[in-house]
């Protein structure tokens, strides 16, 4: 059984304008992005959207002290990113959405109960930051068990020399299959 995860494709992640954005590099992926979840969907795949929700008032979280304010709770930037919105907006009931607060979709939510009851063996990973959050959650879903796919042309970076690192590491040291 296979799964979707689409993680951070937001308005302060891709904007022009967006609070941390991957700019051109995130919006060219937004085609194939939309295209493989829409896909998904069709397949009736588990289909999971991992957006992060921050507080810039929490002294705690580290982010907070290494990026600018991103993907604040309540603001617009937190919304999905382009068609993106509209796949969502289209197919509430088919889409299962996770708050998360750290790099990982993993950390601190129910996504691994999630997907073992439903006997999910396979993830496809899309979205942005290939080098930050798309990386860790492929780190802690490789050492959950799970088989890793990356669609190459549905992940992005503000970084193009880590971007490149990742989709190495993923198939080096993860044995991702990357998918062009």
């Amino acid at each position: 059984m296979k799964a979707l995860l689409s993680i951070d494709y937001t308005y302060d992640f891709v904007a022009t304008d967006g609070k941390l954005t991957t700019g051109a590099a995130g919006q060219a992926i937004e085609g194939t992005l939309v295209a493989r979840t829409q896909e998904f969907i069709r397949q009736q795949a588990f289909v999971v959207f991992a957006i992060d929700a921050h507080d810039p008032t929490d002294k705690y979280h580290p982010e907070n002290h290494l990026f600018p304010p991103h993907n604040v709770i309540g603001t617009s930037g937190r919304q999905l990113y382009g068609k993106l919105a509209e796949v969502y907006e289209e197919n509430k009931e088919q889409v299962y959405w996770i708050d998360k607060r750290h790099y990982s979709a993993f950390s601190g939510t129910d996504l691994d109960i999630r997907l073992r009851e439903r006997g999910i063996t396979d993830l496809y990973l899309t979205s942005v930051c290939t080098d930050i959050c798309v990386l860790h959650t492929a780190v802690d879903a490789y050492n959950l068990g799970y088989q890793l796919h990356i669609f190459k042309e549905a992940v992005a970076s503000f970084d193009p020399v880590g971007h490149e690192w990742a989709l190495r590491h993923f198939a080096q040291t993860l044995g991702a299959e990357i998918i062009d």
